[in-house]
């Protein structure tokens, strides 16, 4: 996802909200045909890249693993952020972003 009018339109309108260590804020019905996703690891918490690198990996990943589930017409903007300061493990990122998911969905 890219574009600032897209940003600030998914920051303004979307729904927000928390899953264990990731939040997380969807606009639904974008007029798009594909769903689009920003990830971001704030230099807050780490200040090296390449532990904000492997995060964004990691996500961007389990999103992609999972990304079928989602039953959202019109399509969709996701903001993943990552709000916790340790590292979390491949399995608990896939975990939280299945529980993000389903949350859509709903």
């Amino acid at each position: 996802m890219c574009g600032k009018t897209s940003i600030e339109e998914l920051l303004a309108k979307g729904k927000r909200g928390s899953v264990s260590g990731i939040s997380y804020r969807f606009y639904k019905g974008t007029g798009k045909e594909e769903n689009r996703i920003l990830v971001s690891v704030p230099k807050k918490f780490f200040k090296r890249a390449v532990k904000r690198n492997l995060l964004k990996r990691r996500i961007r990943e389990s999103y992609r693993k999972q990304k079928h589930n989602l039953t959202v017409e019109g399509g969709l903007d996701v903001l993943f952020t990552y709000s916790t300061k340790e590292i979390l493990g491949y399995e608990e990122i896939y975990a939280s972003i299945g529980k993000i998911i389903e949350k859509i969905n709903e």
